[in-house]
């Protein structure tokens, strides 16, 4: 099931409130190969700045996998003046089973660099710099893409699920008509009803029939 986030928020939540209003989790993610570190102590200005409290900065090295099972930010953020690609995928293969929203500072504009890391699962790819009069609107279209690409995708995995359960009954269905010499809407009915007696789903009834006749 696809993580949920809250959208960004970076007030304290009041007693009694809903988890989505709590402070955002933010992990902070620092390109090794970066000359000047002070790229990241400008975002973390700006992020404080603007009320974002729970940061944590870390680099992209082969320990962010684990950093990002022990802290589950809501966000990452990379700063990577060169939007290195090995920087972006190590950031992207890391969140790969828990999808969440990462947007990337840099001061690359190549558009094949963009190209590329949109592919890898960049969420947004920030090349003019960060204001802290801008964070909150940045991690708000941010959040709001991330949740879109979710749900897109959501409804393509159900979409090719139900493909894949059709194919399954077609092929119970053909089975049933050619080794009892009855109709389609037949081997339906004598499906459906084998569904209802075992108390199982259409789907799993039909594969049944394969396993036994295919």
């Amino acid at each position: 099931m696809t993580r949920r986030h809250p959208p960004p928020s970076s007030s304290q939540p009041a007693p009694g409130t809903a988890p989505a209003s709590r402070t955002l989790r933010i992990l902070l993610v620092r390109d090794p190969h970066d000359a000047d570190p002070l790229n990241v102590e400008t975002i973390r200005a700006g992020l404080v700045s603007t009320g974002f409290t729970d940061i944590q900065t870390v680099d992209a090295d082969l320990r962010l996998p684990d950093v990002i099972s022990a802290s589950q930010p809501d966000l990452i953020i990379i700063a990577s003046e060169s939007a290195a690609r090995d920087t972006v995928e190590h950031v992207c293969v890391s969140t790969q089973h828990a999808p969440r929203p990462i947007v990337l500072f840099t001061d690359n504009d190549d558009a094949q660099r963009i190209k590329a890391a949109l592919s890898a699962g960049i969420t947004a790819y920030i090349v003019d710099g960060l204001r802290a009069e801008r964070v909150k609107t940045v991690l708000n279209v941010a959040y709001a893409r991330f949740e879109l690409d979710q749900e897109l995708r959501a409804e393509l995995d159900a979409t090719r699920l139900k493909l894949a359960e059709r194919k399954v009954v077609e092929r119970a269905k053909g089975l049933l008509m050619q080794a009892r010499g009855i109709s389609e809407d037949e081997a339906y009915k004598r499906l459906r009803g084998m569904a209802m007696e075992r108390g199982i789903k259409l789907v799993d009834a039909a594969q049944r029939v394969i396993d036994v006749m295919g």
